[in-house]
């Protein structure tokens, strides 16, 4: 559940590339995040369309984030289904690298 969108000053909703804080509201017993852990993520899908310059508009089935450290980097070694290309414009190359397919 996100809390904050941060770096856009009164913004309510965040897009695709945005980094935010969120609570864990689901996690596996074994997992170095616990549930209701207050952390640092960038948005890689939405639900809500985004608009390319190219006038293709994209879409995904889900909202989901990938959890980063201070640097930015991801704190785990897999990232599970695709990510927007946009994460690419927005130098998040490492999370890129990790998924299996970008859009």
């Amino acid at each position: 559940m996100c809390l904050r969108v941060l770096g856009t000053g009164n913004c309510t909703y965040g897009k695709i590339g945005d980094k935010i804080i969120a609570v864990v509201k689901d996690a596996l017993p074994n997992m170095p995040v616990k549930r209701s852990e207050i952390v640092t993520a960038v948005i890689v899908r939405t639900r809500q369309p985004v608009n390319r310059a190219s006038g293709m508009t994209i879409r995904f089935d889900d909202n989901a984030a990938v959890i980063i450290n201070a640097d930015g980097n991801p704190r785990g070694t897999r990232v599970f289904g695709p990510v927007a290309r946009e994460l690419r414009d927005k130098s998040y190359t490492k999370i890129v690298s990790l998924a299996p397919e970008v859009l």
